[in-house]
């Protein structure tokens, strides 16, 4: 069985490393007053050796926070493969007269396709371009005019809203946008704000893009801040949203994002509206296919296949999923798993299929998932698990591949401040968690003597800021560095 070949590393004898300049940084760092309260995970392994350099409570799984993104990244990559693609298929059903109009609905088939319109492949205000292709291939296909709905249709990844365990303060903000069979403009919404003197309310001059039927109810005040310091509250699918906190005073146009309630119907929204300003009139309204009460149209064999786009590829969303931990593409590229293997997209099925890939490489004996970004309070992760799957990935064909969506420290990505002008900057790729009162780190340490090593750290509950605590770690992680 290939789960032994990493296992047996984690039961070599530590005592001659008990006393290396590694295990007394962990050490001082755990006996630190900050840790009173914490509960800490930590390992380091040389991959050359094959052994142990340090650890403490390596066993203990705990909230790791977006460092869970490395399961939902290194399998994506494994099972599907860097180069894979899904695709967003365009139908209809009805027919096409001599006159140019279709008698029928048009359908956007979803394929969980987090970069549809995504800013992270798009220039600024091109996001929806997009449409307008759609638009053209539609009249190369010899239609003007259409006598039914838009209908945009992502059952096949469920409607389950967003993972167990995500806090009701994240899902109404931007990196609370859970995924889904279709997913569009990063599933956000762009509120604008203008701000008076401190302490008056503020107003809400735009939000983009419209959502038809939403309610917004406006509790943010001007304030003596530098900051964006509100919150967005709201459930999936639900267009009654509230918005609270306060931002810079006498600003007239201050941005906040926030999530997108139904992608599904946005996007048939969306593009009956350009349909429309492209000469191509809609006869009946846009539909999402969960808000209509009918049965999956047959798998589609009954309908006409008009075309389809592709998304971009695993290596492209993997890379930004780790460098600027984009949650909504660790939750996409988790769902294509079990797609892609099961043709059913939901959290749950998709779960099934990682803990299945990895049940046969590592052991996952106390590990708790429930999502592919880390959002959620409820999964529990030991500095094992993650250096058993770094590990398996340093001996995998596809480490390059894998190692390239790390950040680099000091230098790049989320950790670009992580160990800056420290022995650590340019030595460790590694990807970074935070979440409140959790921090945690995981990667690859190419120290000065030439080690590899593979290392995890994270923190629960630690009592001092999240700054004071970083500087703290830095001294465990710059101590890899000279290792």
């Amino acid at each position: 069985m290939q789960r032994y070949i990493i296992i047996f590393f984690f039961l070599l004898s530590f005592t001659a490393h008990s006393q290396n300049s590694v295990q007394k940084a962990i050490d001082d760092f755990y006996e630190d007053k900050i840790n009173f309260n914490s509960s800490v995970s930590f390992i380091a392994y040389d991959l050359e050796k094959e052994e142990v350099i340090a650890k403490l409570n390596e066993n203990k799984s705990v909230i790791s926070a977006s460092v869970a993104k490395l399961f939902s990244t290194s399998t994506a990559i494994e099972l599907l493969g860097e180069d894979y693609t899904t695709q967003t298929r365009i139908y209809y059903d009805g027919f096409i007269d001599n006159d140019s109009v279709l008698n029928g609905n048009l359908w956007i088939r979803g394929g969980g396709d987090v970069s549809l319109g995504s800013k992270y492949f798009n220039p600024s205000k091109t996001e929806l371009d997009f449409l307008n292709a759609w638009s053209d291939s539609l009249k190369n296909k010899g239609i003007n005019r259409i006598n039914g709905s838009v209908i945009a249709d992502g059952s096949e990844f469920g409607y389950d809203g967003s993972p167990e365990g995500w806090s009701w303060g994240d899902v109404g903000n931007y990196y609370g946008a859970n995924a889904g069979g279709i997913n569009v403009f990063d599933n956000q919404i762009l509120l604008y704000f203008k701000m008076g003197k401190a302490g008056t309310l503020s107003q809400i001059t735009d939000i983009f893009p419209f959502v038809p039927n939403l309610e917004m109810k406006n509790e943010v005040y001007a304030a003596t801040v530098n900051s964006d310091n509100s919150y967005i509250y709201g459930a999936p699918f639900s267009l009654d949203r509230l918005v609270k906190g306060k931002l810079p005073q006498f600003t007239d146009r201050f941005m906040v994002k926030g999530s997108m309630p139904d992608p599904e119907f946005q996007l048939a929204y969306e593009f009956t509206k350009v349909l429309i300003n492209n000469g191509i009139y809609v006869v009946k309204k846009p539909i999402g296919f969960r808000l209509i009460d009918v049965e999956l149209p047959n798998s589609y064999k009954d309908f006409s296949y008009l075309f389809s786009q592709p998304s971009r590829t695993v290596k492209e969303i993997a890379f930004w999923t780790n460098f600027k931990s984009v949650n909504l593409f660790a939750e996409g590229l988790l769902n294509q798993l079990g797609y892609s293997k099961t043709a059913n997209g939901s959290t749950e099925s998709s779960i099934r299929v990682l803990e299945e890939f990895w049940a046969q490489k590592i052991d996952l004996s106390g590990m708790i998932l429930k999502d592919g970004s880390g959002l959620s309070r409820s999964n529990a992760i030991s500095a094992n698990h993650f250096c058993q799957l770094l590990t398996y990935m340093y001996k995998s064909v596809n480490y390059n591949v894998f190692k390239e969506t790390l950040p680099v420290a000091g230098k790049s990505g989320t950790i670009a401040s992580l160990c800056k002008g420290q022995m650590g900057e340019g030595r460790i790729f590694a990807k970074s968690g935070t979440i409140s009162k959790v921090k945690a780190y995981a990667g690859y340490v190419y120290s000065q003597s030439g080690k590899k090593i593979a290392f995890s750290i994270s923190i629960n509950n630690y009592n001092c800021s999240s700054t004071e605590l970083q500087n703290k770690i830095e001294k465990v992680l710059n101590s890899l560095a000279t290792y």
